[in-house]
């Protein structure tokens, strides 16, 4: 079972980045999901998907990772690019869009 090591994103609901800095350690399935013929809820039988362990390091995930003698791959995070937005170019002259009050 191979372990990826990531950095996950921040969610669409956060505006700051916490929480985003910490790199996780998940296992990736073995096992497809099915679906519950009855009730349509999906279900496994790979118990190891439902472990998530935190780190505040790259390195502290690997140095896991290799003392407990997982298999793992790491995922580099793609870094932001921030947009420079300026409130005066809402009233530029030569603005695209339309002003709507």
């Amino acid at each position: 079972m191979v372990a990826r090591i990531s950095r996950p994103a921040k969610t669409a609901m956060q505006s700051g980045q916490a929480k985003s800095k910490r790199w996780l350690l998940e296992f990736e399935p073995e096992a497809a999901r099915s679906a519950d013929p009855l009730m349509g809820w999906t279900s496994s039988s790979d118990m190891k998907s439902q472990i998530r362990l935190f780190f505040a390091t790259k390195e502290d995930a690997i140095a896991y990772a290799e003392r407990k003698g997982l298999e793992y791959r790491v995922v580099e995070p793609k870094e932001r690019a921030p947009k420079t937005l300026s409130y005066s170019d809402n009233f530029k002259f030569g603005r695209i869009g339309t002003w709507t009050h």
